[in-house]
């Protein structure tokens, strides 16, 4: 089958930081689901990796940016209701409280074909992987592990990364595999983890002093992972001229499965 030479995969990963902004001249004191799910869907993305996304915003990021996904929660996700109330009138006040996920978004013509969760973590707060193999109309497959591994403590972080890697390893078989999302952890800190990912095949990560990563194994990296400028997270909301979205970079890759 000649389809499978130059599929190259366009992957996207960024923490939404349960929908709040980085405070510039003014701190945005409303809900900015409408200026997160208009800016997703201008970026040029096949597969993209959410973490802190408020888990009643998945359609909508989902329909904006024409994709299918799969989501999987994580914490404080008990009374929805009454935090959706909060979050949209004092997203400040409830931060994270409004509860989240990790989502994963993937344009046509890709379509999942199998589902996988993992739970790496219950306390103190719940943490878990979501795994999906995709499937190209050409016959071609690929997997993609999302995660958001604990806060606070990078050694905790890097052994759910192994743990999480270790799975997404055995699900995938030989299937070419993107494992990105929050590690927590910077190459610096646990040198070990990434030491370990690399001699298992994997791509680089992003930056020696980073947590957010693209990386893959079975494909080859036509693009780098990097952060986008600060900049391109900034959108006019409302009245106000400039709001940053998110305090996470986003970070983008490209690789070939050819």
């Amino acid at each position: 089958m000649a389809g499978h030479r130059g599929i190259v995969v366009r992957a996207l990963t960024w923490n939404l930081f349960h929908g709040r902004d980085t405070p510039l001249e003014v701190d945005y004191k409303r809900s900015l689901h409408a200026e997160f799910s208009a800016l997703l869907a201008r970026f040029d993305w096949d597969v993209a990796l959410l973490q802190e996304a408020p888990p009643r915003w998945f359609q909508e990021l989902a329909f904006r940016s024409g994709a299918q996904g799969r989501f999987v929660k994580t914490s404080r996700n008990q009374l929805g209701p009454l935090r959706a109330f909060i979050a949209d009138r004092a997203p400040d006040l409830i931060k994270s409280g409004e509860g989240g996920s990790n989502q994963t978004l993937f344009r046509a013509p890709w379509t999942v074909a199998e589902e996988r969760k993992l739970t790496l973590a219950r306390l103190p707060e719940r943490r878990r992987m979501l795994w999906l193999r995709l499937q190209h109309p050409d016959g071609q497959t690929l997997c993609v592990a999302n995660l958001h591994a604990s806060a606070h403590n990078p050694q905790r972080a890097a052994q759910e990364l192994g743990e999480a890697a270790h799975a997404a390893l055995e699900w995938s078989g030989q299937r070419p595999l993107i494992l990105g999302g929050d590690f927590n952890v910077r190459p610096r800190e646990e040198q070990w983890i990434y030491e370990q990912l690399t001699a298992n095949g994997f791509s680089s990560p992003t930056g020696d002093g980073l947590i957010d990563h693209l990386l893959a194994r079975g494909m080859a990296v036509t693009t780098s992972a990097r952060q986008l400028p600060a900049e391109r997270r900034e959108v006019r909301a409302g009245d106000v001229e400039r709001v940053r979205l998110s305090d996470h970079a986003v970070v983008v890759a490209a690789f070939d499965l050819g």
